[in-house]
C-alpha cells in the first residue's frame, strides 16, 4: 500500500491519491456488451446457452431451476450452513420491515388531503454472482427486501457451474426468501435476458445486484434504453475506507482492509489516521495476514492501488472521507458516534472495533448492495423502498378548493398556463354561484 500525507499534498496529488481503479479497455467493453444484448435480444434462449457454453463453459439443457434441483441443493448443503443462512435472513428481515417507507396522510389545508401510496414494482430481476467465491449473502440481500415490498414476480439470476448447476447455497437462500423464478444465467447476458426477456425469462422492470464489469456495464446500458429495464445504482469494485486513532488496534484495521481486499483485483482499501504510529503498525499487519491468506494473491494486486494517508486530525479524515464517498466506511475511533454528524456520504458506516464490514456483508441486518466507485454521493444502498413506487394522491373539498384555489390561479398566471388557470378559477366561479 502507498504511504501518503494529505497535507503536503497539492490538488492534483490528492485527487490521484483517492482515484479509483481505472476501469479498463472500456470502449471494449461497452461494444463486447452491446454485442451480448443484441444478441440475446435477438436469438433469445439459444442466445443464452451459447453464450454460457462460451462464458460459463457450460451446457445447459434447462436455463431455469427446477424442483429437483431446489431439493438436491437444500439436501446437500451442511445444516450449520443453512442454519446460519436461516439466522442472517431472520435478521436483515427484523431491520428492513422496520425500515420500510410508510403510508402518508395529511391535511395541507382545511379540505385538502394529500397521501402517499405505496405499490411494489410488479416484476423485479435480482443479479447474484457466483465467479471466483459464490454469493448466497446477495441473494438474501436483494431476496428479502422484494419480498417484503410484495413484488408480484421475483427473477433470479446466478451463473451456472461447469456441471450446470447454481451453487446450493444461492438455491437454498434464494428459495428462504420465495424467490419465484431462478435461471442459471450469468454475465452480461442474464442481464440482457431480465431486462429484454427471453421465451424462458420473464422481462423485469427493475434489475438489482452487483456484478463484474460486464454485468456493470450491461446495467448501464439497458437503464439507458426505454424499452430496457431500470437499475438499482451505477456500481464498481468494492471498496472501504477506514478512520483509526492511536488507539485503535492495527491487527483489525488490517483485517477490515484485507476483507475487502480479497474481493477482486480492482477492488480498493484506504486508511485514514492522524498517527503515524497507527500507519505503520498496520502496514506490518496487512503484509503480515495478507501471507497467510487462500486469497492472498489476489489481495496483493488490490493493494497495489489502495493508500495509507496521513491526516492532521480526525476532522479532516472525516472531511477526506467525505471526498471519496466510500461504499464502506469503518470508524475504528475511540468515540465513533461523535464523527457521525460529519459524515455527508457513505454506504454503509461501521462504529468502533468490534464492527467489523463483515457483520453487515452477512447478517447485522443492514443491506450489503451499496453504492460504489463514489456514487455514495446521490445513491443509497437496497432497501424495500428500492423495490416501491411512491404513489402521490390528492383529494380536495369544497372548502379546500376555496382555500388554495386563489393560490393555485396566481402562480399559474405568473407561469402564463391560462388553461392551468382556469381550471381552478371555472370551479371557483361555480361555487360562488352557487353560494
Amino acid at each position: 500500500m502507498k504511504r501518503l500525507d494529505w497535507n503536503v499534498l497539492d490538488e492534483a496529488a490528492r485527487r490521484d491519491a483517492l482515484a479509483r481503479p481505472a476501469q479498463s479497455r472500456a470502449d471494449e467493453l461497452r461494444h463486447g456488451v452491446e454485442q451480448i444484448i443484441a444478441s440475446v435480444r435477438e436469438h433469445g434462449d439459444t442466445a443464452l446457452r451459447e453464450l454460457s457454453a462460451k462464458y460459463d463453459r457450460c451446457t445447459l439443457d434447462a436455463i431455469e431451476v427446477d424442483e429437483a434441483e431446489f431439493a438436491a441443493a437444500e439436501a446437500f448443503l451442511d445444516p450449520a450452513l443453512k442454519a446460519a443462512i436461516r439466522e442472517a435472513a431472520a435478521r436483515i428481515e427484523l431491520f428492513h420491515r422496520a425500515a420500510a417507507p410508510q403510508p402518508v396522510a395529511v391535511d395541507t389545508a382545511p379540505g385538502v388531503r394529500v397521501e402517499r401510496m405505496l405499490r411494489p414494482i410488479s416484476r423485479v430481476g435480482l443479479y447474484v454472482p457466483a465467479g471466483s467465491a459464490p454469493l448466497p449473502s446477495t441473494a438474501l440481500m436483494l431476496g428479502v427486501p422484494a419480498h417484503i415490498a410484495g413484488c408480484r414476480e421475483v427473477v433470479l439470476c446466478s451463473p451456472a457451474r461447469a456441471d450446470g448447476r447454481c451453487d446450493e447455497a444461492v438455491l437454498y437462500a434464494a428459495r428462504l426468501t420465495s424467490v419465484h423464478k431462478v435461471f442459471k444465467l450469468g454475465g452480461a447476458q442474464a442481464i440482457a435476458a431480465m431486462a429484454y426477456g427471453s421465451a424462458s425469462v420473464p422481462k423485469c422492470d427493475k434489475l438489482f445486484g452487483p456484478g463484474n464489469a460486464w454485468v456493470t456495464e450491461a446495467k448501464l446500458q439497458v437503464s439507458s434504453d426505454p424499452d430496457g429495464a431500470a437499475i438499482d445504482m451505477p456500481a464498481g469494485p468494492s471498496e472501504v475506507l477506514v478512520i483509526a486513532d492511536a488507539e485503535a488496534n492495527p491487527v483489525f484495521v488490517a483485517a477490515d482492509l484485507l476483507s475487502q481486499a480479497e474481493h477482486g483485483p480492482d477492488s480498493q482499501v484506504i486508511l485514514l489516521s492522524p498517527s503515524a504510529g497507527l500507519l505503520d503498525q498496520a502496514a506490518v499487519e496487512v503484509e503480515r495476514q495478507c501471507a497467510e491468506l487462500p486469497r492472498g494473491a489476489i489481495a496483493r494486486q488490490a493493494l497495489a492501488q489502495s493508500r495509507l494517508i496521513a491526516v492532521d486530525s480526525l476532522a479532516q479524515a472525516v472531511e477526506v472521507s467525505n471526498r471519496y464517498a466510500p461504499e464502506h466506511l469503518i470508524l475504528q475511533v475511540a468515540a465513533p458516534r461523535a464523527l457521525l454528524d460529519g459524515i455527508e456520504s457513505a454506504g454503509s458506516i461501521f462504529l468502533g472495533q468490534w464492527t467489523p464490514e463483515s457483520v453487515g456483508d452477512y447478517c447485522s441486518g443492514s443491506n450489503h448492495v451499496l453504492p460504489t466507485y463514489g456514487y455514495a454521493r446521490s445513491y443509497s444502498g437496497v432497501s424495500v423502498a428500492s423495490y416501491q413506487k411512491q404513489i402521490s394522491v390528492q383529494e380536495v373539498s369544497e372548502e379546500g378548493l376555496r382555500n388554495i384555489g386563489p393560490c393555485t390561479a396566481t402562480l399559474a398566471a405568473a407561469e402564463q398556463l391560462e388553461a392551468h388557470r382556469r381550471a381552478v378559477t371555472l370551479r371557483l366561479a361555480t361555487l360562488e354561484a352557487r353560494s
